[in-house]
This record gives C-alpha cells, sequence and structure tokens, in this order.
C-alpha cells in the first residue's frame, strides 16, 4: 500500500514539475517576444522603437504595436538619413557663388563714387557677362526661380550703364535699381564677403536711394564729388 501511494506522488510531483517547466519557458519566451516587439508613433508610423520611447519627429510616446513581419524604421537614424528643407537649401545655395557678380557691382559703385562713367561702362558689361555666364543649376527650384526673376532685371540696368559711358546721370539712375538686385541677391544667396548696405536720402528728389558697400566708409555713387560723404550705413549684410 504505501509502495502504490508513493509511486503515485511521485508521478504527480514530475507532472506538476513538468509543466511547471514549461511554464516558466513559455513566460521566458513572452518575455523575449515583448522585449523585441516594436511600437510606432501615432502621428508618424515611420518612426518606430521600444514601447514608451519618444517619437524623434513630434515627441509622442511610441504607443502602436508594429504588426509582425512589417519593416522596420530605426527612429534614431531616419532623420541623419533623410536631408531637412533647410539642408538641402544651404547645400544649394553653397554650390553658388555671388563672389563675381559682387566684385563687378563694386567696381560700377567705386568708378561712380570717383565720377568715372567710362570705368563704370567697363564694369556694367563685366557684371553683365557675368549674369550671362552664371551658372544656377545648383540651386534649389525655389531659389532658382527667385534669382533668375533677380539676375534678368539686374542685366538690363549693367547693360544700360555699360551702353552709356558718356552719360553718368543715366548710369546712375539705373545704378540705383541696380543696387536694389544686388541686395536682394545677397539676402536670397548670401556672400563671402562683409558688406554694408548704405543710404544716401537726397538722392532722386529726396525719396532716397540705398548702395552696396565693402567698406563703412561713406562714398556717395549718386553724387560723386560733389557730395561725396552724404549718407549712412543702414545695416551690415
Amino acid at each position: 500500500m504505501k509502495t502504490l501511494f508513493l509511486t503515485a506522488f511521485l508521478a504527480i510531483t514530475i507532472v506538476s514539475c513538468n509543466n511547471k517547466a514549461k511554464e516558466t519557458e513559455t513566460n521566458a519566451t513572452e518575455t523575449q517576444a515583448g522585449s523585441n516587439e516594436l511600437f510606432a508613433c501615432p502621428m508618424h508610423p515611420e518612426v518606430t522603437g521600444k514601447k514608451g520611447e519618444k517619437c524623434s519627429k513630434c515627441g509622442m510616446e511610441l504607443t502602436e504595436p508594429v504588426a509582425q513581419g512589417q519593416p522596420a524604421h530605426d527612429s534614431t537614424h531616419d532623420d541623419a538619413a533623410q536631408p531637412t528643407a533647410d539642408e538641402t537649401a544651404a547645400n544649394a545655395t553653397s554650390a553658388f557663388s555671388t563672389d563675381e557678380i559682387i566684385a563687378n557691382y563694386l567696381k560700377i559703385k567705386n568708378a561712380l563714387t570717383k565720377d568715372d562713367a567710362n570705368g563704370a561702362a567697363t564694369a556694367g558689361k563685366e557684371l553683365y557677362k557675368t549674369f550671362n555666364s552664371a551658372d544656377a543649376s545648383g540651386l534649389t527650384a525655389a531659389q532658382k526661380k527667385e534669382y533668375t526673376d533677380i539676375a534678368g532685371d539686374a542685366k538690363e540696368h549693367a547693360e544700360h550703364i555699360g551702353d552709356n559711358a558718356g552719360k553718368i546721370a543715366h548710369q546712375r539712375e539705373h545704378f540705383a535699381i541696380l543696387s536694389k538686385d544686388i541686395n536682394d541677391l545677397i539676402k536670397l544667396l548670401g556672400s563671402n564677403k562683409k558688406l554694408y548696405q548704405d543710404h544716401c536720402p537726397m538722392y532722386d528728389d529726396g525719396k532716397g536711394a540705398i548702395w552696396i558697400s565693402e567698406t563703412k566708409e561713406i562714398k556717395n555713387p549718386f553724387y560723386g564729388s560733389k557730395m561725396l560723404t552724404c549718407g549712412s550705413v543702414k545695416k551690415t549684410l
């Protein structure tokens, strides 16, 4: 009788141990699967990671389970792999240099401060050629559109300055508008050179006009020797 009781007790014990071992193994498997489960951002499902982590794009917690077999995206590398709009624009801008355009514009300006109509005409022709040879293919679509508008207008005024060597008053009229174009160009694409926006309050019957200079010293291109120091620095570009 004791032998039968002992045998039954051992059988029950063995079955219980086996069941407990299977339960432990199942729990461990589930725990491991849970630790490997991916969750996605409710707003940006392409961003995934562990539950409770923050979305790299909006900061929300990752709460949406990712279906098994769905390609996983590493949220840490998503932003690094795809350049932002600002980075794209910056790279495009760096591929286009305004240096030669600005240098030729400054030659016109400096010639006009000296009442040198011939020198201004020569520089005007050089500026016109520079615009014609400039390659804007590296700019973004938006930059290229704005640049095309600016360059088209600036070329027209550079051409007028170049074709009117004996008419300095006429050259100065076109220089006033050209200066606005160059100012817009610098705002759009920047400059490697420190520049100043100067203002003459008396030009065009008191309406005033701006020009761009490489120095803080005022040398007025609209009046030359008549009122060379008329004007003021408005801002640094």
